[in-house]
């Protein structure tokens, strides 16, 4: 019951009570109440004049709604939430080192923002952002997630306009690796759905409109209405899908082969069945401007023009209240993909005044971040003070964002951070393909899918006994706790240079990219007394790994 953990293949054997102890140390690190705020005069570096604005109209919100934001977040915080924000892992014992000037003079956080926007990292996280919310984590039979993500990849390689992109996803047509923009399409295409689903993921993802109730009546707090449903439906009716099947070789049977997206002659009107019984048409109709029914008309050009039309259009709100939400944890209006009079803004004229902008400087996406992660409110620390204790977006509460909320990691985040803290990857010596293939297998234990038409999947580390086991011994883990090959204990253990609480400030770097506290330090030198060297930090990086504090991103 109190041996250390094995180098065995076997699961490890925990000594509970002195994990435990070290878990209970370092729980509650990121909920305590702050000292009194220190905001004014702030700034990351940022000479954006917008950022500036953003920043006003936030201290005059917060003093409007008599609430004292917390203190700024202290570097080693701040960089953790960002790099986690922006490149969907948690940044390395170096990194931290450079940022905190240990070996020569500290980047700004402006400097650290440019630099994480210009990484190939971050080009790969917003792929799997938004190839999630694409085609959802487990991909549909015959979608192509290769070419999925090849289609993001180079639109957040280029930092293409976002309204350039949603046009592309929408007229896509063709094979779906040689155009991956298919793929998003195809995902939404089922036999005789007629186009539905689509519909609503369209307008839900895009628009920040959610439709699922309209389809079949009038909902009593949507602006749309059932007509309007399948007025925007129309535009996807003359899209269809082909599943090709080749002969295998091999076993000379029919398999798989490609899937593809082609145009279908089709006109006039769709025709729907009202609640009271009667059957309606509907003709391509989106904001009252109607496009011709004609079969000659390709009429999702027409409504990629209509997206763009209009003093403030809906797919910048939606994707400016969707990024406010990825950053921390609440949108202007939440849920975020529910936009509309009948739903009240946090900050109204914040929300359209960045929404305007982004318009303005052409639906940069790049840039929409800067200004997000440069803010004020960005940079504040998730410690509440007693004048923002009210502040509980989790309680019901419209949030004032004078605090950072604490987010759960996504199962991506959480797996790239335990590789990047515990290089449990150089433990485990697999190839690429079989790393790819842990990877999978991971991440199918975080997401469940709930059956409704959208496919809704949750995927963020919520808790549940078979996502604690296999954090606490899952083989990820066990090869974290590893003394072999390039493992991270391996390389601190043969470090004669480092003396043992030493090794103790790697461990807390590696793992929650902050050194102990006088407390945590006082206490771990007495629980470290009378155990073996080796014991103590497997088992403290175990306790480090399991905390709260590693699994949020606060």
């Amino acid at each position: 019951m109190f041996s250390s953990f094995s180098n065995s293949g076997s699961v490890p054997f925990i000594r509970y009570s002195f994990c435990f102890g070290l878990m209970l140390i370092v729980s509650g690190m990121v909920v305590s109440a702050s000292a009194a705020p220190k905001t004014q005069g702030f700034s990351t570096g940022s000479r954006d004049p917008f950022v500036t604005e953003i920043n006003q109209r936030l201290d005059q919100h917060w003093k409007d709604n008599e609430v004292v934001p917390s203190d700024i977040a202290d570097d080693e915080e701040w960089l953790r939430r960002v790099y986690l924000d922006l490149t969907g892992r948690i940044p390395s014992t170096e990194e931290v080192r450079r940022f905190l000037g240990e070996k020569e003079e500290a980047p700004s956080r402006t400097q650290i923002i440019e630099e994480l926007l210009s990484s190939d990292e971050y080009i790969s996280n917003w792929t799997t952002v938004w190839t999630n919310l694409s085609i959802g984590r487990q991909t549909p039979r015959r979608v192509s997630r290769r070419g999925m993500e090849k289609f993001y990849r180079e639109a957040f390689a280029r930092n293409r306009p976002w309204n350039e992109v949603v046009t592309d996803l929408i007229l896509a047509e063709g094979h779906y690796e040689e155009n991956g923009a298919v793929n998003y399409l195809l995902a939404q295409m089922t036999m005789r759905d007629e186009q539905v689903l689509l519909t609503a993921k369209t307008a839900k993802l895009f628009l920040g409109q959610q439709l699922q109730c309209v389809q079949c009546h009038n909902h009593p707090f949507n602006q749309w209405k059932q007509e309007q449903f399948w007025q925007f439906n129309s535009f996807f009716r003359q899209i269809d899908k082909i599943d090709h099947r080749k002969i295998d070789p091999d076993s000379g049977r029919r398999v798989d082969d490609y899937s593809e997206v082609v145009l279908r002659d089709f006109s006039g009107p769709v025709h729907f069945d009202r609640r009271d019984g009667l059957k309606q048409v509907a003709y391509p109709i989106f904001n009252g401007e109607s496009v011709n029914p004609d079969v000659t008309t390709d009429r999702r050009e027409g409504l990629t023009s209509l997206l763009a039309q209009g003093e403030r259009p809906a797919i910048a709100s939606a994707m400016v209240n969707r990024m406010w939400s990825h950053f921390f944890g609440y949108g202007f209006v939440n849920p975020v993909d529910d936009i509309g009079p009948h739903n009240h803004s946090a900050m109204p004229e914040l929300f359209d005044r960045m929404a305007d902008e982004f318009v303005k400087n052409n639906y940069d996406v790049k840039k929409l971040m800067n200004w997000i992660v440069n803010s004020k409110a960005y940079n504040l620390t998730s410690k509440f003070n007693p004048g923002n204790e009210f502040d509980d977006p989790a309680a019901g509460e419209t949030p004032l964002f004078s605090k950072m909320y604490l987010k759960s990691l996504e199962a991506e985040q959480l797996y790239d951070s335990l590789l990047v803290a515990t290089r449990a990857d150089a433990a485990g010596r697999a190839d690429y393909e079989e790393q790819l293939n842990r990877r999978e297998q991971w991440l199918r234990q975080f997401v469940i899918e709930f059956g409704n038409d959208e496919g809704t999947e949750a995927t963020t580390f919520n808790g549940t006994i078979p996502q604690a086991l296999m954090l606490m011994n899952g083989q990820l883990v066990r090869n974290a706790m590893s003394m072999e090959g390039e493992s991270f204990l391996q390389q601190l253990k043969n470090n004669s240079k480092l003396k043992p609480l030493e090794k103790v400030n790697e461990v807390y770097l590696a793992t929650l990219n902050r050194y102990p506290t006088s407390r945590e330090r006082s206490a771990l030198t007495k629980l470290f007394k009378g155990n073996p060297e080796e014991a103590a930090l497997q088992d403290l990086l175990w306790a480090l790994l399991n905390s709260n504090e590693f699994i949020t991103n606060h």
